[in-house]
């Protein structure tokens, strides 16, 4: 899985997640993407089982580029702890996804193959999220 070689802290505040991505809105490497339409947090699990869902359908044609990373470190406590005694301990890495932010991008495969990858894909993901191409 994805995660941060090293940090400076090793937790984080969980955040808040407003406003529409600006950084990463547009398709920089392919020739089609999948972009966020809604928000929320993007696991390292989710990352991969997305990317493998992409390499499966194109039957390893193309080329795939993950445009997002998980940076932002997750705490939780184990069931049936009581409340108190700080902060959990570390859980899973995940990625901040605002709308408009692209997460995946291909090149190298015909339009249906990458709109039949990217549907895959999109299943995947916790939130709604729409196939782009160049052309539009």
């Amino acid at each position: 899985m994805l995660e941060p070689k090293k940090r400076k802290y090793r937790k984080d505040f969980r955040g808040r997640r407003r406003g529409k991505a600006i950084r990463g809105s547009f398709l920089s490497f392919g020739e089609y993407g999948l972009k966020a339409l809604g928000r929320g947090w993007l696991s390292s699990r989710q990352i991969e089982a997305g990317r493998r869902a992409i390499t499966h359908s194109m039957k390893r044609g193309g080329r795939v580029w993950v445009r997002v990373f998980p940076d932002k470190p997750v705490t939780s406590r184990p069931a049936g702890q009581r409340m108190g005694g700080g902060k959990g301990d570390l859980d899973r890495y995940v990625a901040v996804i605002t709308p408009g932010r692209i997460i995946y991008e291909v090149a190298g495969v015909t339009h249906e193959v990458a709109k039949d990858a990217f549907n895959k894909a999109a299943a995947k993901m916790p939130f709604v999220s729409k196939f782009v191409s160049r052309e539009e």
